[in-house]
């Protein structure tokens, strides 16, 4: 079931994406060689707990998983696609890192993530990072009254297999509003004007996720959380919470 928010409950939705934004932010900053994903997460929960929200991540276990997640961020370095456990193994020049991050703040959620180097940049790293950055944009540009689903599928993925790259097979965004995860899915890939027809008041967390190697499969690590890409190459994550409104796309999760 689809909610519907009306304009307060947007304007409450802002809010916890403040809080979400000024954590990827944190986190950004506090990354360097010698940190370790775990003091990022512990930077985080500085954020959460000075703006008086909490997370939606920490002890979230939805039925794949074998054990609650034990984090407020997800933290997937490298190989690492998405939903990485912060270790405590320090960062190492030239990582390219994922930091995906949620907040609830008076009943309502935000969800965002962000991709970045430590240290020197790869050429071929910097163009996946922005690759995931412009399919997010072109989702979000989709994302107005009168289209559908499919629409911001297409657009997200048009950008992503232009650039020769893998789309996470089997994953994608989704509806979020008093939970993080609500209806209606919205895949990374799809046929325009096809799927639910987007109406004012849909909030969405749209979340193009990257393959460099270009395949789309991936395996679990033994932690039952991780994805990792099966051929090595490096991944990247980009999302925003986004309220679908008669004035257009409204990103809830900005700085």
């Amino acid at each position: 079931m689809v909610h519907i928010k009306t304009d307060t409950h947007i304007a409450a939705m802002r809010e916890a994406g403040r809080v979400v934004a000024q954590i990827l932010t944190r986190a950004r900053e506090a990354a360097a060689v010698g940190v370790s994903p775990r003091d990022l997460d512990e930077a985080a929960r500085e954020v959460l707990s000075g703006a008086g929200a909490s997370s939606p991540f920490l002890n979230y276990r939805p039925h794949f998983a074998p054990t609650p997640f034990p984090a407020v961020i997800c933290v997937s370095v490298n190989d690492a696609i998405v939903h990485g456990i912060p270790s405590a193994d320090p960062l190492r020049d030239g990582d390219l890192v994922s930091v995906d991050a949620g907040a609830l703040l008076g009943g309502w959620a935000g969800d965002s993530a962000i991709s970045f180097t430590v240290g020197k940049a790869r050429p071929a790293d910097t163009r996946l990072i922005d690759t995931a950055d412009e399919a997010l944009a072109a989702g979000i540009g989709a994302a107005v009254v009168g289209n559908r689903i499919g629409d911001i599928a297409h657009a997200i993925g048009t950008v992503c297999r232009k650039a020769g790259y893998g789309i996470l097979d089997g994953y994608g965004g989704h509806g979020i509003g008093r939970s993080m995860h609500e209806d209606p899915s919205v895949p990374n890939e799809g046929r325009p004007g096809r799927g639910m027809a987007l109406r004012h008041g849909m909030v969405l967390a749209i979340e193009p996720m990257l393959i460099g190697g270009g395949g789309d499969d991936f395996r679990h690590d033994e932690d039952g959380w991780t994805l990792r890409t099966t051929d090595g190459s490096r991944a990247s994550h980009a999302e925003h919470t986004v309220a679908i409104t008669n004035d257009g796309p409204r990103v809830l999760t900005a700085l």
